[in-house]
């Protein structure tokens, strides 16, 4: 941790990387699309990000898992604005989720119709050649 005159705590981009399993390239990155503010840099130019930053990053690397593009992330940041209104983002990522949800639903619906046709064509193959060594359910 680090402190600025102001006494705001600051954590180094090296340790918020590593506390979140990500390279300081993926955060450099994250400035560079726009997803998170460019972190004031120490006279070592050190890159140092605020609690409220690395919290929002926090945030951003749960969306990630959840499948969202830097597309929807800088759609997100644009919506949460100049004025850092978070009422403001909720309602875009919503939508965003939704549209998320609608996808693993199509895609898990193309995987069950896979997996079907998959134990079909075992079936086959095992009653064609003999092999009944394990059971599919």
């Amino acid at each position: 941790m680090h402190s600025t005159p102001e006494n705001e705590e600051l954590v180094s981009i090296g340790d918020l990387a590593k506390s979140l399993g990500l390279t300081t390239r993926t955060l450099r990155y994250w400035e560079e699309a726009g997803i998170i503010e460019a972190a004031p840099r120490s006279d070592g130019s050190n890159r140092f990000y605020s609690l409220d930053i690395a919290k929002r990053v926090r945030f951003i690397v749960k969306l990630k898992e959840l499948g969202l593009t830097i597309k929807e992330l800088q759609d997100l940041y644009a919506a949460y604005g100049e004025a850092k209104r978070t009422d403001r983002m909720i309602p875009a990522l919503v939508r965003i989720l939704d549209r998320h949800i609608n996808l693993v639903d199509e895609k898990m619906a193309r995987m069950a119709s896979l997996r079907r046709e998959i134990v079909e064509y075992r079936q086959r193959m095992s009653t064609r050649f003999g092999v009944f060594n394990s059971v599919v359910s």
